[in-house]
């Protein structure tokens, strides 16, 4: 047997719904602190109603939900720094850059479309 080592496949996240309005968005951050405590390269994307998520000062105990979002704050623990909002998408919500954590690129669609696709794998929440 050889000794070539394997490169590490890379990991997208791609979240697509609204903080609260499913359980998707905490199974996504659930799955990138998983890849990440085994030190997966992982990289979150958020696209469409996804970049919800990433906008501060959000107030989830007036709807009685946990409020999974003080989570992200986590990810730097976990060496997950790559973290890509989609401009066109926070342009069409008319949404701030008011965002909770502080190492989000904000990206063209093009560019977006061209980080995501340079992952092995993609998993979509």
């Amino acid at each position: 047997m050889s000794d070539v080592t394997q490169a590490t496949k890379t990991v997208a996240i791609v979240n697509t719904q609204a903080p609260f309005s499913s359980a998707a968005g905490k199974e996504a951050l659930d799955a990138a602190l998983i890849f990440g405590s085994f030190e997966q390269a992982i990289s979150l994307f958020f696209i469409g109603d996804g970049v919800f998520q990433m906008i501060g000062d959000q107030n989830a105990s007036s709807i009685a939900v946990k409020d999974y979002l003080k989570t992200f704050s986590a990810l730097e623990f976990y060496d997950i720094e790559n973290i890509y909002l989609c401009k066109e998408s926070l342009n069409e919500r008319n949404l701030p850059a008011n965002f909770h954590i502080d190492n989000i690129q904000v990206l063209a669609q093009n560019e977006f479309s061209q980080r995501l696709h340079s992952h092995h794998v993609i998993y979509r929440f």
